[in-house]
């Protein structure tokens, strides 16, 4: 199949772009930035989702079309309601036109749990609003669609709009983490790479005209993630819980609001959550200690290096 994938150039976007390669298909990556993390065999269309003409011109041809354009952060949402409703609602209905146009296979959508819940705000709306408008295409124009449903996300490619990161990369400069509240929220953190290979999965007959649950297989406290990773650090990192503060996350679950239910998709092998953030850990480590370029000469002396140590028995 020749899939297009909109926000292909993100975290979770350019993850589902290359499972969709490994599987055989023919992928475009559409973005308003060019992608780093492009394959050879993929190509890149550098565009914004808003024009619309540019955006039908590069679905034609398409079977199946990837939204995870948009503005996914629940902060930035709040301060930005204007441009949350622009490129959320208005981009998604878009590429919604542009997929039927085309006459498309299946129109799959990143949605969030957020949606079952009142916290959210902005995003939570948003998100929403577009999956009500992937069912009334399918009603008026039997546009066939995926609506996919995720739970907390970590791993390779995530910035400091990811909570794991974040609190990884302050463990590694700080030797501290902070975290607002007591920790005992609950969270199904799910790999990048495992949500990306059951975005991949959806495009078989049997998830067709369904809302599914992409989250990890076990529930866990914040809190003891966090110790988790102290662990993973030799206990050399303190752990601070802060007084909580107003903000749009939920605490023990999203489950307040009842959208149209979604079959869970979990599957048969998964990456363990523990092995996960050890490379989670190693991977920041090594951007945030990069191994010094080599000049061609031999060093004059040695001095030692005070570095981190990330791993033990």
């Amino acid at each position: 199949m020749k899939v297009i994938v909109f926000g292909g150039s993100g975290f979770l976007g350019s993850h589902v772009a290359d499972a969709l390669e490994e599987a055989g298909h023919k992928v475009l990556v559409y973005d308003i930035k060019a992608s780093p993390h492009l394959r050879p065999s993929q190509t890149m269309i550098v565009g914004d989702v808003l024009d619309q003409e540019k955006v039908e011109k590069a679905v034609k041809g398409c079977d199946a079309v990837y939204n995870f354009a948009g503005i996914a952060d629940i902060g930035e949402a709040s301060e930005k309601p204007l441009e949350s409703v622009k490129y959320n609602i208005l981009g998604n209905s878009i590429a919604l036109e542009a997929a039927r146009k085309a006459r498309v296979k299946r129109f799959v959508f990143a949605s969030s749990l957020y949606v079952y819940s009142k916290a959210g705000a902005f995003y939570r709306s948003t998100k929403q609003a577009c999956e009500l408008l992937i069912e009334n295409y399918h009603e008026v124009f039997k546009l066939p669609y995926t609506i996919l449903r995720y739970g907390s996300l970590y791993g390779p490619r995530s910035d400091e709009k990811n909570f794991i990161h974040t609190i990884i990369r302050q463990a590694l400069t700080q030797k501290k983490i902070s975290r607002y509240g007591d920790g005992e929220e609950i969270r199904e953190y799910i790999h990048v790479r495992d949500a990306a290979k059951g975005s991949v999965e959806i495009l078989s007959d049997e998830f067709a005209n369904q809302h599914v649950i992409l989250t990890g297989s076990q529930q866990v406290k914040v809190k003891d993630v966090l110790f988790m990773i102290k662990e993973m650090m030799d206990n050399k990192i303190d752990i601070e819980f802060l007084a909580p503060r107003e903000d749009s996350h939920y605490e023990i679950t999203p489950y307040s609001f009842a959208p149209k239910t979604g079959k869970r998709l979990v599957s048969r092998t998964y990456l363990d959550l523990s092995q996960g953030m050890l490379e989670t850990i190693y991977n920041l480590y090594k951007e945030i200690n990069p191994p010094p370029a080599y000049d061609g000469t031999r060093p004059k002396g040695k001095k030692r290096q005070e570095k981190v140590k990330v791993g033990g028995a």
